[in-house]
């Protein structure tokens, strides 16, 4: 490995902005370690990136799990010996159903991926960064622009989201003593797998269903390299990357 080539962690690299962002950093040169329960999801991703996978990593990963948290931090600095990056990309929802039709499971199913997986990630990130030499890195966190505003029934996510900004905020600060820079990336309607309902028609704050504009997913990708790409004396602390035609401002 060249000690020039940085490298990253990326959670949930095997689909949408994950896996968009996987080869967007693989092009920019970075040695990447794909993170994602699905091992088979994280080996097309190897598949799409072609020559470049010969400078990655998978390591199936369950965020939500302390164990496997760690086994991913481990790997990687046994693979690659330090960590420049971390993108916390692993999200998931509930069923979209009135919040107080919602479980406790399903409740605690989106927080225990999206905020505790978020929080287990930044703790071994900064256990790795503050140790390396040269010491420090980068951590941006894949918010939402349900971070902001929430779409109807949609309580777990955009409860974890908003709580994703409390926690980028805190990171940032406790980041600084070790030359770890935190930021947070709120991305919308990024067009994957995820997004086709969005194309389809999804339910407004007013009761109507309606189509919402969507932006090619490679811009979210572009956006995150950007940040990436700053040196750690600089920090986006927040961008908002979005299609321009949804219905974000005036939302409601």
């Amino acid at each position: 490995m060249s000690l020039l080539r940085k490298v990253a962690i990326i959670t949930g690299a095997g689909s949408g902005i994950g896996k968009c962002t996987t080869l967007a950093l693989l092009g920019e040169g970075y040695s990447v370690v794909l993170a994602g329960r699905h091992v088979e999801f994280l080996e097309k991703t190897m598949t799409a990136a072609g020559a470049l996978s010969l400078q990655a990593l998978v390591v199936p990963t369950d965020v939500s799990e302390p164990a496997s948290v760690r086994a991913l931090f481990t790997k990687t600095k046994e693979r690659f010996g330090r960590l420049d990056l971390l993108f916390n990309n692993a999200g998931t929802t509930a069923p979209g159903i009135l919040l107080e039709d919602l479980t406790l499971e399903q409740w605690k199913s989106v927080v225990d991926v999206n905020l505790t997986g978020t929080f287990l990630c930044t703790q071994e990130a900064f256990k790795l960064m503050k140790s390396q030499t040269p010491r420090g890195g980068r951590i941006i966190n894949n918010g939402s622009i349900s971070a902001h505003a929430p779409r109807p029934n949609s309580a777990p996510y955009t409860a974890t989201k908003h709580a994703i900004t409390g926690l980028t905020k805190a990171t940032a600060l406790d980041g600084r003593k070790y030359d770890i820079a935190c930021g947070q990336i709120d991305i919308g309607n990024a067009e994957t797998e995820l997004t086709a309902p969005i194309k389809e028609g999804i339910l407004q704050s007013s009761g109507v269903v309606a189509v919402e504009a969507t932006m090619d997913v490679e811009q979210a990708a572009r956006a995150v390299v950007y940040m990436a790409s700053l040196p750690l004396t600089a920090n986006v602390l927040f961008m908002t990357v979005m299609a321009t035609k949804m219905p974000f401002i005036g939302r409601g």
